[in-house]
């Protein structure tokens, strides 16, 4: 826990998939009550984080956790289509030789050999 609490930048990800434990309920709790307001955090979900609150086990936890997180956070939220189901999406319409992928630079030399 000492090493997720003193780092510049935590980033989670994929937060909330499934339903924590108590003991991963009260890990989570205490990592959002020890980084509030001292350090930075990005957090990606596929939830919204009223949808948080019936991940944790223990609900008291969770509205604390959550309360202290939302308080101290800004809120972007993204919608449409994903971009890995875009990327295998495109990459089933091209050839691989002659297929540069969304995410690949045109600039570098790797694509511009496939572009030839």
């Amino acid at each position: 826990m000492i090493a997720l609490t003193s780092v510049d930048l935590l980033i989670i990800d994929d937060f909330a998939l499934e339903p924590m434990t108590k003991e991963e309920s009260k890990d989570v709790y205490q990592l959002f009550l020890e980084r509030t307001g001292r350090a930075s955090m990005i957090v990606t979900s596929n939830r919204d984080t009223a949808e948080w609150l019936a991940m944790f086990d223990d609900v008291l936890l969770a509205q604390s956790a959550v309360d202290r997180f939302r308080n101290a956070a800004y809120d972007f939220v993204m919608e449409g289509e994903s971009l890995s189901t875009q990327a295998q999406a495109d990459a089933r319409r091209c050839e691989p030789a002659a297929c540069v992928t969304r995410h690949e630079d045109p600039r570098t030399p790797r694509a511009r050999a496939r572009s030839r």
